[in-house]
């Protein structure tokens, strides 16, 4: 008689899966509160009460955690902006949509992924960054298109009469907007979290447009 195979039920499973996205939020929340040094992976087990553990917690490191935390930040974003720019109908209606999500990204409660990225890469092993990185030129990938059909309409820049131009033209402008929109993580507090609603972050992206 053929030894019977253990099934791991679908709600056991689905149950491990909510346990291992708490803990991965909670961690996001640790390491952006107290840094990646100072933060234990008994701490972030604690934070969400994890007394019997989960297969991912037992087997994982802390950076192993740390990369997890990066890993659900950019998918998170990535299915978010995506989404807003499926609703944009011109390049700059594209360009408040990618500013306006990562706005949000950044500064909405509960969202620590990307300010994590932000201060603790460092902290992240070679062979991590690779796999993190790979997700970042995805997200890049979006800037970068928008920013192309911006320069190529003459809405942004000088005239871009090739192609090299282009693509030096799309650089800078990325990374002076990302890293502008990224410093505001270190200067902006939120003092009442329940009247920042999604049009402050429209307000914050046109203002960003407007700008360059």
């Amino acid at each position: 008689m053929p030894a019977a195979h253990s099934v791991t039920p679908h709600h056991a499973l689905g149950d491990e899966a909510n346990r291992r996205d708490a803990l991965v939020r909670a961690s996001a929340k640790l390491h952006r509160e107290k840094g990646f040094k100072t933060t234990t992976v008994r701490d972030n087990a604690s934070a969400v009460s994890m007394r019997s553990g989960i297969p991912f917690y037992h087997s994982a490191n802390k950076e192993e955690i740390l990369k997890a935390v990066m890993e659900q930040g950019l998918i998170q974003v990535l299915e978010l902006t995506t989404h807003s720019l499926g609703q944009a109908k011109t390049s700059v209606d594209e360009f408040c949509a990618l500013a306006q999500t990562h706005y949000g990204i950044l500064h909405h409660l509960g969202s620590d992924f990307i300010a994590v990225m932000i201060y603790e890469w460092r902290h992240l092993p070679d062979g991590h960054k690779r796999d993190i990185i790979a997700l970042k030129d995805r997200y890049d990938g979006l800037w970068h298109h928008t920013w192309s059909h911006l320069i190529q309409q003459g809405l942004l820049g000088g005239l871009a009469n090739s192609q090299a131009v282009i693509v030096c033209e799309e650089k800078v402008a990325r990374l002076l907007v990302l890293g502008a929109i990224n410093y505001s993580v270190t200067w902006f507090k939120e003092q009442h979290p329940t009247t920042v609603t999604a049009g402050h972050w429209i307000n914050c992206a046109n203002a960003r447009w407007h700008f360059f």
